[in-house]
């Protein structure tokens, strides 16, 4: 069990994704993402194995829930600078986490 004060350490933000590119050296078919976290976080990159789910053009302007204060992780000649949530769907296909109203990206869940 988590006490509250380990869960308020992780940082779970709203973000708009702006860039989807194809990862053709990720092991598992993935996406390269670009997502803007708003002014005080600023733009963030990362991958994600959503490709199953999602085609890249409507990921674009999609706002989703990102864990943004875990160290950078090196995938192979990528740099992922956070964590993007999701949940396993009934194909063991991810699932995004997202708000399902606009709201301001950078916004804290918690």
């Amino acid at each position: 069990m988590l006490t509250w004060e380990e869960f308020d350490k992780v940082e779970m933000r709203i973000g708009t994704i702006v860039i989807v590119n194809d990862f053709p050296e990720a092991r598992k078919p993935a996406y390269q993402l670009t997502i803007d976290f708003g002014c005080e976080i600023g733009i963030r990159k990362t991958s994600a194995q959503i490709t199953k789910r999602y085609r890249k053009e409507e990921l674009i302007g999609k706002q989703i829930v990102a864990v943004v204060n875990f160290p950078k992780k090196q995938i192979g000649k990528f740099m992922s600078e956070c964590l993007v949530l999701g949940s396993l769907g009934a194909e063991h296909d991810i699932v995004l986490l997202s708000s399902d109203q606009k709201v301001v990206n950078g916004l804290r869940i918690g």
